[in-house]
């Protein structure tokens, strides 16, 4: 496969087919660096060699009630991660700070648990809005399942951007947790949508799924009626942690 034509293809606005994305995905180690080339021309044409620092803060650790099987903070991971409460407003603005010294362009707030209380989603957007007055950094944050009156907060304390990842395709979504299920996590991307907040929503790759699953992610993230092709698609990788679920228990 010409690789670069593929390139030509992103750079005019058109999406690959499905054949072409698995000839990535199979492509042998030695086209590796031909894939890369091709990848950079888009990011070169769109970005230049500049990137951006964003800094994320996990302003509540641990104690989720959920089974997400990749992560060290679910109910069913034994892994030894540290466990607190909801920080404080100074706490979090504070960190802001630094960030902003550091030269860091936005500011991510990140809240374990299934989905924030409305008590979280007061304290946030408060936050939130000293952040903005204080550093004048963009805020994003990554809180779990939201509805619309939740969003619509979070939009009106300044916040431009909220993570939300699909993860997975919707066949396989069961195999990394059974405690909510794909179309919650479509709820709530549709929620940040209608609020005017814009979308990073991706998948998780290293968590079982087939060449077919990561298709389907990438395709629905572009495709759906949300509208998320013009902003951020994030591919995180999996990291293996000691004591850390993979596969759904028993």
């Amino acid at each position: 496969m010409d690789f670069q034509q593929l390139a030509d293809k992103a750079l005019n606005g058109i999406l690959p087919e499905r054949d072409e994305l698995k000839a990535i995905l199979n492509a042998p180690d030695e086209q590796l660096p031909e894939i890369l080339s091709a990848a950079f021309r888009v990011r070169h044409h769109y970005y230049g060699k500049r990137v951006q620092i964003h800094v994320l803060q996990n302003a509540k650790s641990g104690l989720c009630p959920e089974d997400c099987h990749y992560c060290s903070q679910s109910s069913v991971s034994e892994a030894p991660v540290e466990k607190y409460t909801f920080m404080s407003k100074e706490k979090l603005v504070e960190s802001a700070r630094q960030a902003k010294a550091a030269g860091a362009v936005r500011f991510c707030i990140v809240n374990s648990g299934r989905g924030p209380t409305h008590k979280e989603i007061d304290e946030i957007a408060d936050a939130v809005r000293e952040i903005r007055s204080q550093t004048g950094m963009n805020v994003c944050c990554s809180l779990g399942l939201m509805n619309k009156d939740k969003t619509q907060k979070l939009a009106a304390a300044g916040v431009g951007r909220v993570n939300h990842n699909l993860n997975t395709s919707r066949e396989h979504h069961a195999e990394i947790v059974t405690t909510h299920t794909y179309d919650d996590r479509l709820a709530t991307i549709e929620s940040v949508k209608s609020a005017g907040i814009g979308t990073c929503s991706g998948g998780i790759i290293g968590m079982g799924e087939s060449d077919d699953d990561i298709i389907a992610v990438r395709t629905k993230a572009r495709t759906h009626p949300t509208a998320l092709f013009k902003n951020p698609l994030p591919v995180p990788f999996r990291q293996s942690r000691q004591r850390n679920p993979r596969r759904r228990r028993p």
